[in-house]
């Protein structure tokens, strides 16, 4: 697909084409899913569901983590995961979690999850809800720059 759109970018006419018919395509992006797979039969109705949508490049498919990838020129993502639900009939959402380091209190009541996969936490930072619980005070911060390794004159002012 990519060489024949530079091909075809090479042959077109400028003078032809007017400003209100030029469309842009989306940029390239990923869009993260989260999926139950229970065998190689759903891994490949997957496949089968996202392969016909236009603008997709890849799809990669983690059976352990429930997770789908699809990387392209999507133009909604939203219409990417209704139409995965209806082919395999399963329930598909956003990709909630997010790595492990991100998060400044991972194990907060609203981050952990235990059916994160491993390394992965909820992603609170964009939840208004529990964002609260899972970041650092200023009196956290305070006390723990305060005896770190980076600091080691800080230590001293204390005792």
């Amino acid at each position: 697909m990519g060489i024949l759109d530079a091909v075809s970018d090479m042959c077109a006419c400028p003078t032809v084409r007017t400003r209100r018919h030029i469309k842009k395509r989306p940029q390239l992006e990923t869009v993260e899913m989260k999926v139950r797979i229970d065998c190689e039969g759903c891994e490949r109705r997957i496949r089968k569901a996202v392969d016909g949508i236009r603008g997709v490049t890849g799809v990669e498919v983690l059976p352990k983590q429930n997770k789908v990838a699809v990387t392209g020129h999507i133009d909604d993502p939203a219409k990417l995961m209704r139409r995965v639900a209806r082919k395999t009939g399963k329930k598909v959402e956003p990709w909630p979690y997010v790595p492990y380091d991100v998060v400044p209190h991972p194990y907060a009541p609203g981050a952990y999850d235990k059916k994160a996969p491993p390394g992965y936490v909820r992603n609170v930072i964009a939840d208004p809800d529990a964002a609260p619980l899972a970041r650092a005070s200023s009196t956290e911060v305070k006390y723990t720059s305060a005896f770190s390794d980076e600091n080691p004159n800080a230590a001293c002012a204390v005792m």
